[in-house]
């Protein structure tokens, strides 16, 4: 049970309402010191105009669910706006300060099953990827005797939960039953970001370390064949598989699903430009894409200090190690020189990650014998498909992976576990 459940949702909902109502300065009294100096008034202001602007009117607050991460305690309140619902994370410390702010999409992902997937071809086992901080895990394990080539998934940018919940959609889910109804067993956890937030620095922190943790537990498991361990890096994933693999050489081989081949500050003024497109009298939108310029301007500037509080232009702030952990990585170039099988999918509607982040790795790796590159006409950036302008609101509707794309990657590992 989480002591003073009471109180923290009571604050939750009452910050909600009050900038529901236009009050941006009281609700910073609870902040603590760090988030209240990267969230001033204005940027809530923002960040809810923001929110109104691309979902319509605040409706209600609903549901709200409480619970413990790595020694945080966090509400989830999902709200109803006009045009979708959203989802508030808040994370308080030991002090009952809120240390973290976040909104996506709330989770209301489709419980059934993909139509590429046989539940009764695979078993699903609860685990623990590493330790200090441990992440809690679904190995996705087929029927059978074995042993059964692996693959680990890595998630994009933000604090995802193990099955990479986008709104409606469900990815990793449905990856992992998907493989695992073609042999292929999958393992999936939660983002440290999402379940032990306290301490990231760098990108290594967030993602990369709980990468090889996930490999060496495969790699020890019964059932799992030692020499077909691969690994699936998804959006932010994608684009530090390189560098994952780089430091696992035993990997048999590289799935890069949308990977970005620039770094996280150029996709995120290339969204933004996206937007500004779509809604070209957006003032707030175009404040953004300024902040956003200024932004990069300052992660890439030579004094950038490795201590330095960095405010991102959605919100939140990291310090400048996470920008000058990957400062100067190329990962087309770290591809290259794998000399293992890689995969890069792309979906042709993905404006997140886009055809010119896919050109980049084809530019890399497409004269080489071991790479195999594919684009998808009407899949966006979580591989399900669509029609139209992409934008986030399709992530709403309930949809799973394409089949084509399970039956791709697949194929690819079984042709892999032959060479």
């Amino acid at each position: 049970m989480v002591n003073a459940t009471p109180s923290l949702e009571t604050r939750t909902r009452t910050f909600v309402a009050e900038l529901a109502s236009g009050q941006w300065t009281h609700p910073a009294t609870t902040f603590d010191a760090a988030l209240s100096s990267a969230v001033p008034a204005d940027r809530l202001r923002a960040v809810w105009q923001a929110l109104e602007t691309s979902d319509g009117a605040f409706a209600a607050a609903e549901d709200a669910r409480v619970h413990e991460e790595g020694g945080f305690r966090v509400v989830e309140l999902v709200c109803a706006f006009a045009r979708g619902k959203k989802t508030f994370r808040l994370v308080f410390d030991r002090e009952d300060s809120l240390a973290g702010l976040f909104v996506r999409p709330a989770e209301t992902a489709a419980s059934s099953a993909p139509a590429h997937a046989r539940p009764g071809a695979f078993e699903e086992r609860e685990v623990t990827v590493g330790a200090a901080p441990a992440l809690p895990g679904t190995l996705t394990l087929p029927k059978g005797a074995g042993p059964f080539p692996a693959v680990v998934l890595v998630h994009g940018s933000g604090p995802s939960d193990r099955d990479e919940s986008v709104g409606a959609v469900k990815p990793f889910k449905d990856l992992a039953w998907g493989l695992a109804s073609r042999g292929v067993a999958v393992l999936r956890y939660e983002k440290r970001s999402r379940h032990a937030p306290a301490g990231i620095v760098t990108q290594r922190d967030e993602v990369e370390s709980a990468a090889h943790d996930a490999i060496e537990l495969l790699v020890r498991t019964p059932g799992i064949d030692p020499k077909r361990v691969f690994l699936l890096g998804h959006s932010q994933g994608g684009y530090l598989a390189p560098r994952i693999a780089e430091a696992n050489p035993r990997l048999a081989g590289v799935v890069i699903l949308a990977g970005s081949t620039r770094p996280l500050v150029d996709s995120l003024i290339e969204q933004l430009t996206y937007f500004t497109t779509l809604s070209p009298k957006d003032e707030a939108l175009r404040a953004k894409l300024d902040a956003a310029r200024a932004f990069k301007q300052r992660v890439e500037a030579p004094d950038l200090r490795a201590d330095e509080d960095v405010v991102f232009p959605i919100g939140g702030s990291v310090k400048g190690a996470y920008f000058l952990d990957v400062r100067g990585y190329d990962p087309p170039a770290v591809a290259k020189k794998l000399g293992c099988p890689i995969l890069v999918l792309q979906g042709e509607r993905d404006y997140q990650v886009t055809m010119k982040d896919f050109d980049g790795w084809r530019a890399a790796l497409g004269a080489g014998r071991l790479a195999t590159l594919k684009t998808y006409a009407s899949l966006n950036h979580l591989f399900v498909s669509g029609s139209g302008a992409p934008g986030p609101a399709e992530y709403e509707t309930p949809g799973h992976v394409d089949a084509q794309v399970v039956d791709d990657i697949a194929a690819w590992i079984a042709a892999g576990s032959k060479r």
